[in-house]
């Protein structure tokens, strides 16, 4: 990888902040809270917007193997991840800690069954996004940029909505399944709502990345003469 080529620099801004969002999201994922007072969710839903702006950018600009080579890696961060919480919840803390053991269990000890089922959840959606993505792109070419996006999330993001909500919740006993069906069901429209609301940004985003390559690209060409 050239870091002095503008296309490499982009992959590695557009894969920090991916790398970045899906792991912060284990982090936080076990604070539970309510929006609109209609349904509970886990906090790291708020980071799912920046996913689904990145995983559009990189699908388009870098193709099916840019993220599925990036999802294979963000998994196995995440998993690294987990292993390094684990080993910090068997290391007891000094008395005079600041944050003691029961604390530090509190909060990365609930995050444990988010982790597994946002293991499971975000490598099967984003393996179904990428398949949903480019069977549209093959058939719209580069037009219909919303097409593509909103369509690879609408099945992508049914998947991972209930699949992660059903292992971080329902297995360890949180929630009872009706209560279950119920978040899952307001979370999954929440999410469709929002990709919706992005889709400016999204085509704001390939225009900014198409304006900087272009302009990489014509530099080139102006040395070589």
């Amino acid at each position: 990888m050239d870091f002095n080529r503008r296309k490499d620099l982009v992959f590695i801004i557009l894969a920090g902040f991916f790398v970045t969002n899906a792991i912060v999201a284990e982090l936080i994922g076990g604070k539970l809270v309510q929006f609109f007072g209609l349904f509970t969710q886990s906090l790291g839903i708020m980071l799912w917007p920046v996913v689904f702006i990145l995983t559009d950018l990189i699908n388009e600009h870098y193709g099916k193997q840019g993220v599925r080579k990036l999802t294979y890696i963000t998994v196995g961060l995440i998993i690294y991840t987990f292993i390094l919480i684990s080993i910090g919840l068997k290391i007891e803390a000094v008395s005079f800690s600041p944050v003691n053991d029961e604390a530090f269990k509190t909060v990365f000890g609930q995050s444990q069954w988010i982790m597994v089922g946002s293991i499971a959840a975000f490598l099967c959606s984003q393996l179904v996004d990428v398949y949903i993505f480019w069977l549209f792109r093959n058939k719209t070419g580069s037009k219909l940029i919303w097409l593509r996006a909103t369509g690879s999330t609408a099945v992508s993001q049914l998947i991972d909505t209930f699949l992660v909500q059903f292992i971080a919740f329902v297995l360890p006993g949180k929630w009872a399944f009706d209560e279950f069906l119920k978040n899952a069901a307001w979370g999954y429209t929440f999410k469709l709502l929002v990709a919706l609301c992005l889709i400016p940004l999204v085509y704001l985003g390939h225009f900014a990345i198409d304006k900087f390559l272009k302009h990489n690209s014509e530099s080139i060409q102006q040395k070589s003469l």
